[in-house]
This record gives structure tokens, C-alpha cells and sequence, in this order.
């Protein structure tokens, strides 16, 4: 990802969905999705977002934005997004050894796994739209503000349980974004090992071992999760009733659909329902 021309670090608003791939780079990326929804791949992390998510990810950390299909298939389906990119060490790593500077230091460690960032963050947003507009050395001093600000913030929640790094080439990147692509579509039926060996293009026997070592979880584990992130977002949204949720997901036993619910979200379906649901 390089650099635009004059500026040191980088900063966009997108309308239509941006890093819709698996992929990582060297830049830190401040984002904050003011208009969409999706699921949110950070190193071995799955969750869904929505607009109000704004997160800190990592340099070199592997992520997928990836929005859901009624962004690429209608135009009114609004997406805003604005996107902060800069390298760690930009300003000089002199100046980040500055002791005033201390605090940003250990956030650009911490944010290795990936951070989201939550609570009132209507300050932390109007620093993003500012620096959309500004020019000269007030872009610099805007954004060490900004990360001033979330490196003292309370209500951070770390994405990855592991360090997770890209560096097995483009190739691989290609496939693991392939395997990753097609589950998102499929995952609410049932998906053959031989058909997503099929994707990957390597044998059923090779499959699950190689999309472990790649993602620190197993294929099982993955789809779980996208099912279960699927009705969380159904339960908050719509009011289709749980046991219907769960065999739309993908699930064929509601036994079992609640107990992963509930190890997942660590809660029930109808708990986490009562708190999270808007109207």
C-alpha cells in the first residue's frame, strides 16, 4: 500500500467496500465504519460489524473486511468508510522515543493483535472527519492527538488471540482469501470437505491441516462461528424466532446450536437478544 504523493500517512473515505480480501501491509490502519455491515476476519478473530465499529489493526496483521452481499448487489445500500494508514515509525523512531510519547509506543505494541475500539466515541470520530480536511503539519498533530486519545481509552476489546502473520507469499494469499470467500456465501448449509478442498486446491486429506496452520482454528471452528455471528446479527435485527435462526444458519440441532451460542457470546440466544436488541 503506498503512500499518496506530499503526505506522510494516509487517510480516505470509501463509499463502496474496501479491503474486500484477505490481505495484510506494513502501514497501522484507524478505521471507522460510519455506513455498512459485514463480518470482520482479524487474525484467528470472527465477528460481525456495523456502523459505529471503529478499530485499530496491527502492522502486518492479516484482516478482511468483508461486506455483506446487498453492498455489491444494490446501490442503495449506503457504505462510508473512513481509513487512516500510516507506518509505525513515520514521524522518526526518535520521536517516538520521546518519554512524552511513551503511551503511543506501547500502543503501537498492544495493537499487534488488533484492538476495537468502544464506548462514546463521538470525540474520536469528529478527529477522524478533521483529518480528512486538513493539510500541513496540523495532519500530524491531528492524528497524535487521535492516537493519544485511544491509547488512553477504557473500552478496548484485543481481536486476535494470537499474532498472526502473512508470509507464505501471494499465492497463498490468493487461496486462503478463495476458502475464506466461498465459506462467507455457503456457510449456512452444509459445505463437503471435498468441495472446499476443491476451493483450496489441494486434497481433502491436506485440507484441514493446512487451513490450521494458516488460521490457528479449524475449518469447524470457522463456520461455527460465522453461523453463530449470523444470528446474533438476525436476533438483533429482525425478530425471527431463535429455533428458525438456527436451522437457517446452517445448524441441525438446536441442543447444540445453544450450547455453542452460549460459548461463543457467553450467553443464551434470548439473553444476549434482550440486551442488544434497539427496538
Amino acid at each position: 500500500m503506498a503512500t499518496m504523493p506530499g503526505v506522510s500517512f494516509d487517510v480516505r473515505r470509501d463509499r463502496t467496500p474496501v479491503n474486500n480480501r484477505w490481505h495484510c501491509h506494513k502501514e497501522v490502519e484507524l478505521i471507522y465504519i460510519a455506513e455498512g455491515a459485514g463480518t470482520l476476519l482479524v487474525g484467528d478473530h470472527v465477528r460481525n460489524f456495523a456502523p459505529g465499529t471503529m478499530c485499530l489493526i496491527g502492522s502486518g496483521l492479516p484482516h478482511y473486511w468483508r461486506f455483506d452481499d446487498r453492498y455489491y448487489e444494490r446501490t442503495d445500500a449506503p457504505i462510508d468508510v473512513i481509513a487512516i494508514h500510516f507506518q509505525e515509525a513515520f514521524w522518526g523512531q526518535k520521536f517516538l522515543d520521546l518519554p512524552e510519547n511513551k503511551n503511543i509506543r506501547l500502543l503501537l505494541e498492544r495493537v499487534k493483535r488488533g484492538m476495537l475500539i468502544q464506548g462514546k466515541t463521538r470525540a474520536l470520530i469528529h478527529s477522524f472527519d478533521y483529518l480528512l480536511n486538513i493539510n500541513g503539519p496540523y495532519r500530524i498533530i491531528s492524528l497524535l492527538a487521535l492516537l493519544s486519545k485511544i491509547a488512553g481509552w477504557a473500552e478496548i476489546t484485543y481481536l486476535s488471540s494470537v499474532r498472526i502473520q502473512m508470509d507464505a507469499g501471494k499465492a497463498e494469499e490468493e487461496r486462503i482469501n478463495d476458502v475464506y470467500e466461498y465459506t462467507i456465501r455457503n456457510f449456512r448449509r452444509k459445505i463437503q470437505l471435498r468441495e472446499i478442498a476443491a476451493v483450496a486446491s489441494i486434497s481433502p486429506s491436506s485440507f484441514c491441516r493446512y487451513f490450521k496452520l494458516r488460521t490457528r482454528k479449524t475449518y469447524s471452528q470457522f463456520i461455527t462461528e460465522l453461523r453463530i455471528g449470523h444470528v446474533c446479527k438476525q436476533l438483533v435485527e429482525t425478530d425471527t424466532p431463535i429455533k428458525r435462526l438456527c436451522y437457517e444458519s446452517g445448524f441441525n440441532n438446536f441442543t447444540s446450536f445453544h450450547k455453542c451460542f452460549k460459548q461463543i457470546t457467553g450467553m443464551s440466544p434470548l439473553v444476549y437478544q434482550k440486551e442488544y436488541k434497539t427496538g
